[in-house]
């Protein structure tokens, strides 16, 4: 794939997934706006890139607010003279189960999640709309989001909500030329180390253990480095006609996920009463439930 010439901001990629997206991008011919709310982590990343003869600067801000996504959008304007890319992967844990979980655990997470996706993304549209050249908007969703998960209100809320920014962008920035993709990462990272039975698994990556392939493929768990090819593919030409799209990738395994829509109906001449609904429930609507929950987290039903 070849970039050369455009210009992207990668949220949250001092380290991390972040980290690796930046990387596969300036590889690919992208300058690069690297954001942190780390200054010494983000430029030290800006100066591995720079070195390796790569073009990168650096934005050192907490997304969330408008006035942070029009900074970062700026810096790329004033660096590079516009926006083709932007990837909103920024983001942050704050894991309680439902009764213990704060407003301020609440309301940290929606922030950096929900609505500095929705802020960066509004930025970048707008540039992207005046510039007349279309563009490429890379959200990123989650596992919990598709499928919720175990003391993560906040985040599966925040990450199930950027996959219908997906869908609704796409509509909404078609005229324009501009495709809106959520990724579904599945990678090991230090933000999710702090997930029950994960830690030991990260910490064996991080020592450089190979990972077998029962993460690799049945998981669908891999690196950092494993999932940053698709955000490459998705900024390139050859993804021209992808748009509205939810894509997970991890370790060995590329998948595409569903979208929510009706499974099953029922129908009753003059609507339904609480009664009616009891008695066909089982043999009808409600014969084969969803389930829910990550399987290899050992969640749901």
């Amino acid at each position: 794939m070849n970039l050369d010439g455009k210009v992207a901001v990668v949220t949250g990629s001092g380290r991390g997934i972040g980290r690796a997206y930046a990387l596969a991008l300036a590889e690919a011919g992208c300058a690069v706006v690297i954001n942190d709310i780390d200054p010494d982590v983000a430029e030290q990343t800006v100066h591995e890139l720079n070195d390796a003869g790569h073009t990168a600067v650096a934005e050192v801000v907490a997304v969330g607010s408008a006035e942070a996504a029009d900074k970062l959008v700026q810096r790329a304007v004033e660096s590079f003279e516009g926006i083709d890319i932007m990837c909103t992967n920024a983001g942050l844990l704050r894991d309680k189960v439902l009764w213990k979980m704060t407003d301020e655990d609440f309301d940290a997470v929606i922030e950096t999640h929900m609505r500095g996706t929705f802020t960066c993304a509004r930025a970048a549209a707008v540039r992207m709309r005046e510039q007349g050249r279309g563009g490429r908007i890379v959200v990123v969703s989650s596992w919990a989001g598709q499928r919720g998960n175990f003391g993560q209100t906040n985040y599966a809320g925040a990450k199930a909500g950027i996959a219908a920014f997906a869908r609704t962008w796409a509509m909404e920035l078609a005229r324009a030329e501009i495709t809106v993709n959520a990724i579904v990462p599945n990678a090991l990272t230090r933000m999710i180390a702090s997930i029950p039975g994960m830690a030991e698994m990260v910490e064996s990556a991080e020592k450089g253990q190979p990972l077998p392939d029962m993460v690799r493929k049945q998981m669908g768990m891999g690196m950092p480095e494993d999932v940053a090819p698709l955000l490459v593919f998705l900024a390139s030409d050859a993804a021209k006609g992808i748009t509205g799209q939810c894509i997970g990738l991890g370790g060995d395994k590329l998948s595409l996920w569903s979208h929510p829509q009706e499974i099953a109906a029922a129908y009753r001449d003059g609507g339904w009463t609480a009664d009616a609904i009891a008695e066909v429930w089982s043999s009808s609507v409600g014969a084969q439930p969803q389930t829910y929950g990550i399987p290899f987290l050992g969640g749901g039903g």
